[in-house]
C-alpha cells in the first residue's frame, strides 16, 4: 500500500524502516546524540534527506535511501499505514 506522507509525496508502507517525532529526537538535551538523530544528521550530510512541506516540521520517515522531513505527525502516519480514518 502506499502512504501520502505530505506535500506531493507518496512512499510504499513496505518502504518504511521508521517514523520519528522530530522533536523528541532532535531537541532534547537527552537525546540529541541517540542513534537517532546521529543517523539524521549523517543523512543530511550524505544529501538523503528530502523535505515534503512547507509548515514547520513534525516528524521524519526513514526509508533505506532517504529520510523525508513532513509537517505530519508520526500517528497521522501511522493512522494513514494501518488505512484508519482521520478525525
Amino acid at each position: 500500500m502506499y502512504v501520502h506522507i505530505g506535500g506531493d509525496r507518496v512512499i510504499s508502507d513496505k518502504d518504511i524502516i521508521g517514523i520519528f517525532d522530530m522533536d523528541n529526537t532532535t531537541v532534547s538535551k537527552n537525546t540529541r546524540k541517540n542513534a537517532t538523530s546521529l543517523m539524521l544528521e549523517k543523512a543530511q550530510r550524505e544529501g538523503r534527506v528530502e523535505t515534503v512541506m512547507d509548515d514547520i516540521p513534525k516528524s521524519f520517515v526513514v526509508t533505506e535511501n532517504k529520510v523525508y522531513i513532513t509537517q505530519l505527525s508520526v500517528q497521522t502516519i501511522i493512522r494513514r499505514i494501518n488505512n484508519e480514518e482521520l478525525t
